[in-house]
């Protein structure tokens, strides 16, 4: 990660939201100069094929504070995350979606509860989603509570805040980011997570059919497990 340090950065992956984008930055950028603090935010196009790119650029020219990684092609939510977490400057580091459906001005909640944990989680206890969504949300959330012992709610919300030192010993794997916030417990930081605002999409459609929603999650949550088990985790004295 980047050592010149702000106080804030927000790390917004992109896939085809041309038309979401101006809309979230306005609302963004509000939310964000109310609190008085440095912040950059910094959108990740992760190949989008629309005018996602071109947008971020005019609004680039708008605010210097804008930062932009351009991927060659689609990657996945994880790979911009990843991308976007190794060239934050923050101290804390907040990531949305793109889409108008995560709510910024759930920003300054996150950051209160902050003061007393290492991750924030949000948690869209009444989701503006299509039946199906919902559903299978909800079930991959109870499979992995089954599994995994862990009380997280929402594990799919993308709207999360982060202290720094909780993102630097993790190794981020095609996937996990759904997991962060329990692969960063296991390294025993505090995590919380509170109720947030959620919308309807506003534009555009959502990236993720059936596969990719239940099945590869489903293995991941495998591998997830087996890492639980495996966690090193000790006690112990240095006597000199």
């Amino acid at each position: 990660m980047n050592t010149e340090r702000k106080e804030i950065s927000v790390v917004i992956p992109v896939f085809n939201e041309e038309k979401n984008l101006f809309p979230l930055y306005e609302r963004l950028i509000s939310v964000l100069n109310s609190l008085n603090k440095d912040y950059e935010i910094i959108f990740v196009d992760d190949g989008s094929r629309d005018k996602s790119l071109a947008v971020i650029r005019e609004i680039k020219k708008i605010n210097p504070r804008i930062k932009i990684i351009k991927f060659k092609r689609n990657y996945g939510q994880t790979f911009a995350l990843d991308a976007g977490f190794r060239n934050a400057k923050g101290k804390i580091i907040i990531t949305m979606d793109a889409d108008l459906q995560n709510d910024p001005e759930d920003i300054p909640k996150l950051l209160k509860e902050l003061e007393t944990s290492d991750v924030v989680c949000g948690w869209r206890r009444k989701r503006k989603d299509p039946i199906f969504k919902k559903f299978s949300s909800s079930l991959a959330n109870s499979v992995r509570r089954f599994i995994l012992k862990d009380e997280i709610l929402d594990i799919g919300c993308t709207l999360r805040a982060y202290r720094r030192e909780a993102l630097e010993k993790i190794k981020l794997f095609n996937g996990m980011h759904r997991f962060l916030p329990l692969l960063i417990e296991y390294e025993g930081f505090k995590v919380k997570q509170i109720e947030v605002k959620h919308h309807p999409r506003f534009s555009g459609k959502s990236k993720y059919a059936f596969h990719r929603r239940l099945v590869k999650p489903f293995l991941d949550l495998w591998i997830v497990f087996w890492m639980k088990k495996n966690w090193l985790r000790y006690e112990y004295e240095y006597i000199d």
